[in-house]
């Protein structure tokens, strides 16, 4: 004998609902701004840090996209460098904040073996480009509006569920730390040096 199907669909969804509530607390400042009706047009971080013991780190992360140039950008390319990526896009006002602080720490370890790579998720090469001519930002980005590649590449353990967020890469190519929300210079700072110090 059958049972009827709309008592069933509404246990269904009962379940779906509670998993999704639990997984949405509102201790969740990301998901909180979701919920808030908020016309900014972007969620954003709090500047919440979370840092990945070397013992604890998954699998080197891997990638393969076009910078705002037209030029290739592989993970390949980065082999033993600690990297710093950078997931923005030109009209988010964290994103425009924080791109000086990027480009003097870009510049002051770019002769220590950490490469600086930026991840467009919304603009076109040209947007990019302007960007980075107006805040003088010379590492390059990858444009990830196609396919995103880079954002799927990097959702692993600490994945780039903000705009923007900035996460750390071991020499090992391993996600090592990330900033969600606009990265403060001193504590970006203090998590570069930390990844650098690691014995390779």
């Amino acid at each position: 004998m059958r049972r009827p199907l709309r008592p069933l669909l509404a246990a269904a969804v009962a379940v779906v609902l509670a998993v999704t509530t639990a997984g949405c607390s509102s201790s969740d400042s990301v998901a909180d701004q979701y919920a808030d009706g908020s016309t900014k047009n972007y969620i954003a971080g709090d500047g919440t840090v979370v840092e990945i013991p070397p013992a604890n780190r998954g699998e080197a992360v891997t990638f393969s996209s076009t910078t705002e140039l037209g030029e290739p950008l592989e993970s390949t390319d980065y082999d033993g460098d600690v990297m710093v990526v950078n997931f923005w896009y030109a009209a988010c006002p964290p994103c425009r904040a924080e791109a000086p602080d990027l480009e003097a720490l870009h510049q002051q370890y770019k002769d220590q073996g950490v490469s600086f790579i930026g991840v467009n998720v919304r603009d076109q090469a040209s947007t990019a480009v302007t960007f980075a001519e107006k805040f003088g930002v010379t590492y390059p980005s990858a444009i990830d509006i196609t396919d995103s590649a880079m954002q799927l590449a990097f959702a692993g353990q600490v994945p780039p569920n903000a705009v923007p967020t900035t996460i750390v890469v071991d020499r090992e190519g391993r996600t090592a730390a990330r900033v969600t929300g606009r990265a403060e210079k001193s504590i970006l700072e203090s998590l570069i040096t930390t990844v650098l110090d690691e014995t390779p």
